[in-house]
């Protein structure tokens, strides 16, 4: 073998799964998860978890081991994929990361900034005055206090109230936190990292079919026995939770949220492609959408 860890990042509906399970089963690996939703326990439909058949084949880790309630944060990603990356490498198995979430990936590949916890008190402090203020006038009173700021999209709610957390509890911005490089996971190991790019065209048809198959397997019971979480809690922003929980509270039809959520979805698809386009330039693309000759490419690089 001529590497230490494999690394497949991919948008959502790629196929990033399949192909991760097939190079596990085939150079005894371990999967291990890089996607920000699935490891949310009670959402094993809507974030198209590995099953349960698929997960006896191989060993999986960081799946579905934390609850919809609690907020997962890169910190404790960094802390759980590097004691997952010491059991895959102690039982010489191969580390395959695979998932969609580009912060995750830096975090294996770059490191994580120091930034210190914000306490429970100051968290809550920051969102009071969120729902007070308003988000607009929360957003212009952030980038008055820390102009670094004002690149960050008014709508995007959980990144201002984290640039809000960090500057409230160290009175130094999150640039400047993030300026600091920390040390990476996989540090010193010898990496292969593709991106799995279909075709746009055959991404945007599989996002349709997955999303009419997780309906089928019971999403829109998933999303109902949620109802009661707080719509802030990052699990809450899962694809397809907003739209379905539209229809469960009787806003619109069934037919027409489904819609929605496959149009969300595709956006979100398109955001990833543009993170990974920026970020991950220099990773192996893969935009065939062939699953075999996927297979043989990255065989290739590997034997």
């Amino acid at each position: 073998m001529s590497v230490d860890a494999v690394l497949i990042a991919g948008p959502t509906a790629s196929g990033k799964s399949a192909v991760a399970l097939a190079l596990a089963e085939r150079f005894r690996g371990m999967i291990i998860n890089a996607d920000s939703m699935q490891v949310y326990s009670e959402l094993a439909v809507l974030t198209a978890r590995p099953k349960s058949e698929d997960q006896a084949r191989v060993p999986h880790r960081l799946y579905g081991h934390v609850s919809v309630r609690e907020i997962y944060s890169a910190g404790r990603y960094q802390e759980e994929a590097a004691a997952a990356l010491a059991e895959a490498r102690r039982n010489n198995r191969l580390p395959v990361f695979a998932g969609g979430t580009g912060l995750y990936f830096n975090v294996l590949t770059k490191g994580l900034s120091p930034i210190p916890a914000v306490p429970a008190q100051i968290r809550d402090a920051v969102r009071r005055r969120f729902d007070t203020l308003g988000r607009e006038a929360f957003f212009n009173q952030l980038v008055n206090l820390d102009p670094t700021a004002a690149k960050l999209a008014m709508s995007d709610t959980q990144r201002i109230l984290r640039a809000a957390d960090v500057l409230e509890a160290t009175g130094r911005p999150l640039s400047a936190w993030q300026a600091v490089a920390g040390q990476s996971v996989l540090a010193g190991l010898r990496l292969a990292r593709f991106v799995i790019a279909p075709p746009r065209e055959v991404l945007a048809e599989r996002i349709e079919r997955r999303f009419e198959a997780m309906i089928r397997e019971g999403a829109l019971e998933e999303a109902g026995s949620l109802l009661e979480l707080n719509s802030k809690m990052p699990a809450a922003k899962a694809l397809g939770i907003p739209e379905l929980w539209r229809h469960l509270r009787g806003d619109v039809p069934l037919e027409i949220a489904v819609g929605e959520a496959k149009l969300a979805t595709k956006r979100y698809a398109k955001r990833q492609m543009t993170w990974f386009r920026r970020y991950m330039s220099d990773w192996q693309w893969l935009d065939r959408d062939n699953f075999s000759n996927i297979i043989a490419s990255i065989d290739q690089e590997l034997l």
